[in-house]
């Protein structure tokens, strides 16, 4: 589904960004301590499974399927900067907010570089 050779570049980063946001996340969930009282398969659910159905998405580079995906993006970036905010910057939260912003960033990106080419003198 990719329109330009350029759009290689940006499905293989978003696809690492991706993977690293899901990894944060996953670490994040047992480091630096599990939550007492919380069931951790609970914790592991709410945070990835909002980003898991992108998983086809995001390696098979579909334009539509990267603008869903930066809208949920945009719920755990905004819980990143909370969560940096709170703890004074710990690193989780730190690299959870970099990661989101960079995979949002990308994304877009992606989306530009892949439009679709006109048939006209327009570039």
């Amino acid at each position: 589904m990719l329109k330009n050779p350029k759009a290689r570049i940006t499905v293989r980063a978003t696809i690492a960004l991706y993977i690293g946001v899901l990894a944060t996340l996953l670490i994040t969930t047992f480091y630096p301590a599990p939550v007492e009282g919380v069931s951790i398969a609970l914790m592991l659910a709410v945070k990835l499974v909002p980003l898991l159905p992108f998983a086809v998405i995001v390696f098979q580079g579909h334009n539509r399927g990267y603008i869903w995906m930066s809208f949920v993006v945009i719920f755990y970036f905004t819980q990143a900067v909370v969560s940096a905010w709170l703890s004074e910057g710990a690193p989780g939260p730190v690299i959870l907010t970099v990661l989101t912003f960079l995979l949002f960033t990308v994304a877009m990106i992606h989306l530009k570089v892949n439009r679709p080419v006109a048939d006209g003198n327009t570039p």
